[in-house]
């Protein structure tokens, strides 16, 4: 899931107002869109083969449910601070300050994801460099970027985030060429699972296992509340989500059957994007080269979009208290140093890790960032009745929705590989109670007004 560098902020109330439904629906879906799925749906794949495509399903129904949920609030109440906002409204400022800092920390995560995925992405053309020295100068980019702040790279956001796109039509344009007789390929090439065997590759605890994979890839229906402010129409918020999740399902249907109908499922790993490794063996040389080019470029830009975003919200939990007042002081710096800087230790930390483990890092901080994300769809969903008077069939959904989450979050601890992103998840929330209990106590101790700054 990325961030557009405009998304909320001083340019997102610029742009306030200013989107058509069908155009929030398109930016949804580039945003949406990371290098996340290029490369975290082969782990998937590798989980539980051909059946993947059912944590994809399920996610896409409980991102549906969610962004509903989100949209109604929205309608009856629209804030820029979206779901943080509502969190807060519906069970106080502990609430919110959770939010956000879930929130947060999930995006940092995702950013050192993304910086994990560009390494292993451009090891394709210098495979002898070692993943944390690619990542260390992709890091160093995005940190100049943030510096820069140019108006030209926000205008070609939206440029990047069609190229993504673009690259997942070429493959679904090339596997279908390829089916058809074209670049030595035939129809018998592909594989259809004939048993539930062949379907469940992996069994039940594989399918378990790789529902968080499916999830992630639809980590950013959140961020469709935070950009719902630049609509003409606040009213057609829900229409716009909802058009933007059948569009994003059903690209990532399409495209992930294909990959996995092409090679076998055990092929698949953190290493290549699996769009790459099911075309491999046909007469398209070009096509690697040009595929992870152009995510390569994409990734980029949004991974420094991300790092945008998660420094300008840490300087806003900051002026409202939620953060230690000093991420907000001022500098002759375009960005508040003190925030810049802990955006680029927590880059560091990414990149150490990458050098510890360099084997796993990508499967461990993508199953953190996911889990981190829908944590705050919980948040989303358990506000919901606070704030609105919901119908026993939103309630139903809520339920379903939440169970779904439950199931994906289980997930993760079965697994051996993923058990590390789920202790780290973990450890972020207790440290976050912790956090949260002493202020509490500091605010009973010294004045009934919540402490401004921590």
């Amino acid at each position: 899931m990325e961030i557009p560098a405009r998304a909320g902020g001083k340019n997102g109330k610029n742009s306030e107002g200013k989107l058509k439904w069908w155009q929030l629906s398109l930016i949804g879906v580039g945003c949406t869109i990371g290098t996340g799925y290029f490369l975290g749906s082969g782990i998937g794949i590798s989980k539980t083969g051909p059946s993947i495509i059912i944590p994809f399903i399920l996610a896409g129904i409980t991102a549906m449910i969610v962004s509903e949920q989100l949209g109604k609030m929205f309608i009856q109440d629209p804030q820029k601070g979206s779901f943080r906002s509502y969190t807060k409204k519906a069970y106080g400022r502990w609430a919110g300050f959770s939010s956000g800092w879930v929130y947060w920390f999930s995006e940092m995560l995702i950013s050192g994801s993304q910086l994990t995925a560009l390494s292993i992405l451009t090891r394709f053309w210098f495979p002898n460099i070692p993943i944390w020295i690619l990542a260390s100068i992709y890091a160093v980019l995005g940190i100049i970027v943030v510096l820069i702040g140019t108006k030209g790279f926000e205008k070609t956001e939206n440029l990047f985030a069609v190229m993504k796109v673009a690259a997942i039509f070429m493959f679904i344009i090339l596997a279908i060429l390829v089916l058809f007789g074209f670049f030595g390929g035939s129809a018998d090439d592909f594989n259809v699972p004939n048993t539930a065997d062949e379907f469940f590759a992996e069994g039940i605890i594989g399918l378990w296992s790789s529902l968080i994979f499916g999830f992630y890839a639809f980590g950013g229906i959140e961020i469709m509340g935070i950009l719902s402010v630049r609509l003409q129409q606040k009213k057609e918020v829900i229409k716009s989500t909802t058009v933007m999740l059948i569009i994003l399902t059903s690209i990532y249907l399409i495209s992930i059957i294909l990959a996995s109908g092409f090679v076998a499922y055990d092929q698949f790993n953190a290493e290549e994007s699996p769009f790459v490794i099911s075309l491999a063996e046909y007469n398209l040389a070009f096509f690697p080269y040009v595929f992870n080019a152009g995510v390569v470029i994409a990734g980029f830009s949004t991974m420094a979009a991300s790092l945008f975003a998660v420094t300008s919200m840490l300087v806003t939990m900051a002026e409202e208290g939620d953060a230690p007042k000093v991420f907000s002081k001022k500098s002759k710096l375009k960005v508040p140093p003190f925030a810049l800087a802990l955006t680029i230790a927590v880059l560091v930390v990414s990149i150490i890790i990458s050098r510890i483990v360099p084997d796993r890092v990508y499967e461990y901080i993508t199953t953190a960032a996911g889990l981190m994300l829908i944590y705050n769809w919980f948040f989303i969903l358990i506000s919901f009745p606070r704030l609105i008077k919901a119908t026993k069939f939103d309630h139903v959904k809520r339920f379903i929705a939440m169970v779904l989450i439950l199931l994906a979050v289980s997930g993760t601890f079965v697994d051996k590989t993923n058990r590390m992103g789920f202790f780290v998840s973990v450890v972020f929330i207790i440290a976050v109670i912790i956090v949260i209990l002493f202020l509490r106590k500091r605010k009973n101790r010294n004045s009934n007004e919540y402490p401004r700054g921590i």
